[in-house]
């Protein structure tokens, strides 16, 4: 190789370098979050943000998503690595022969809500007999209310549930054509807040439907490939979770700088509620849900959801990629 050759061999490995170090050193992996980046999902904005995922030698690039639904069959397909979604979306996927498992809840409780305005006193389940309830047919907040009821001991024909369409949702609650509306707390009430209106959120989780939430999910076969790797990003993205909970500020400005359409006003609006759902009673740590809230999970599922029975809970989670040193919830 002559003098010319030896130049350009060795310009061409300079900028191969300066490449890879601008594009993120490690090994690289994809996320696919639940739906469009904001508070619910802003910890692994936040773990990017701190240089967690590099310093566990992960490249990670991280996408919007269209749905838990959406995201767990990318998942299930190998369209992506991991994936952010509603534990009961991944669970009833496996049930159908996806190779897709949970492991690391996020939102150990659902953000599901009995929303109503507070000039409405409605308080409690109880609260609803003789009441107007706007619902979306299909949504999972419309499908638990079955439980909801059987919970706290009520009639549904004491109710009068009124089918709307998404659109006309939220504006039916504050035009007082229903008493209240089944939803989200960290979506539709945000948007009734910012209008100036005074909101009651009555969880789920705190009328006896605790469904596990928001949770990281990955391929069977992906995981046992490569253990270590998974581990590591579930370390590094409880830690981004932790310091995203303990400053919602700057969680805030890391998914604006990595989704700059996102408004901060509304990231942190959402902070409020999501803070709430990041450990179910009872729970030690962050990513670590407790073992009756799996089982509470798993007789509604199969009771409500139709979730079949042939398999024990332990099929749909796994533990094993949990940090020893998990963020504690306290």
């Amino acid at each position: 190789m002559n003098r010319r050759s030896l130049i350009a061999a060795a310009t061409l490995i300079a900028l191969s370098t300066t490449t890879a170090f601008a594009q993120g050193a490690g090994k690289p992996m994809k996320i696919t979050l639940n739906f469009l980046a904001a508070a619910p999902n802003a910890g692994f904005m936040m773990a990017k943000q701190l240089g967690l995922y590099e310093k566990a030698g992960i490249n990670l690039t991280i996408e919007e998503g269209k749905g838990s639904g959406t995201t767990a069959q990318m998942v299930a397909t190998g369209q992506t690595d991991i994936g952010f979604a509603d534990a009961p979306a991944a669970m009833q996927l496996r049930t159908k022969g996806a190779p897709v498992k949970i492991i690391a809840p996020v939102l150990q409780t659902n953000g599901f809500a009995i929303i109503s305005l507070e000039e409405s006193n409605i308080a409690s389940p109880k609260d609803l007999i003789g009441k107007k309830v706007a619902v979306q047919p299909g949504t999972a907040q419309t499908t638990l209310l079955d439980a909801i009821l059987a919970s706290n001991q009520i009639d549904k024909t004491k109710l009068d549930i009124i089918n709307i369409d998404p659109g006309a949702f939220v504006g039916a609650l504050l035009e007082k054509k229903v008493d209240a509306i089944l939803g989200g707390a960290d979506f539709h009430s945000i948007q009734i807040r910012e209008r100036g209106f005074k909101v009651r959120d009555i969880f789920y989780r705190d009328v006896g439907v605790p469904t596990v939430g928001l949770s990281i999910i990955a391929r069977d076969d992906r995981i046992k490939a490569d253990a270590d790797l998974f581990k590591k990003f579930v370390e590094a993205s409880l830690q981004g979770w932790d310091a995203a909970r303990k400053n919602p500020d700057a969680a805030a400005d890391a998914v604006v700088a990595q989704f700059p359409s996102v408004k901060k006003a509304q990231v942190l609006a959402q902070f409020d509620v999501v803070n709430k759902l990041l450990c179910a009673p009872g729970a030690t740590s962050l990513g670590k849900v407790p073992e009756k809230n799996w089982t509470v999970s798993f007789d509604l599922l199969t009771q409500f959801l139709g979730l079949p029975k042939d398999k024990p809970i332990t099929d749909y989670y796994s533990t094993e990629l949990l940090p020893a040193s998990a963020p504690a919830c306290s």
